[in-house]
């Protein structure tokens, strides 16, 4: 092992004192370039310099869009569009980050979901006819809204309205 390490030094230092001999302090004649010549030479790669930036920025730029738009595409098509007439959504109100309660009316029925991360949970089922008596449906089938009576319709007084605004439930 030793006499093939001492080899391997030997060539090397061999390796040096050969490049040593060719001539290393040995002046090199380069030629003098004048000045104006260096400024010129360097106002055209600058400009071209400045062209190849604005080109990659477009390009990378029509890269991005071309990714915005192909991912649009993609996620349109994957989504269920929805058909038919007898689902519809007839209010939501959120409740909270990543919460909702929907009302929904499905064909003569309004059901009233709750929506949260683990799925949709069914709270309450009610007939077209106690929909529109509770004020949940306010248009009838022709259209024209349905006036409650009288004797229903509670307007709450001076009291009664600062007590809504102020309490906390």
């Amino acid at each position: 092992m030793s006499s093939a390490g001492a080899a391997v030094f030997g060539m090397l230092l061999s390796a040096s004192s050969a490049l040593a001999a060719d001539g290393e302090s040995t002046p090199l004649n380069l030629p003098k370039a004048a000045p104006k010549a260096a400024s010129e030479a360097a106002g055209p790669s600058a400009g071209g310099g400045l062209v190849r930036t604005i080109v990659g920025l477009v390009i990378v730029i029509a890269v991005i869009y071309g990714l915005y738009w192909v991912l649009k595409q993609v996620k349109a098509s994957r989504e269920a569009s929805a058909e038919g007439t007898g689902l519809e959504t007839i209010a939501t109100l959120p409740l909270g980050q990543n919460r909702a309660m929907h009302l929904i009316r499905a064909g003569d029925e309004v059901v009233l979901v709750g929506v949260g991360e683990h799925g949709v949970t069914p709270i309450r089922t009610y007939g077209e006819h106690e929909a529109r008596a509770l004020g949940l449906l306010a248009a009838d089938d022709t259209g024209e809204p349905i006036l409650l009576p009288a004797a229903t319709v509670d307007k709450p007084g001076f009291l009664e309205s600062l007590r809504r605004i102020t309490v906390i439930k």
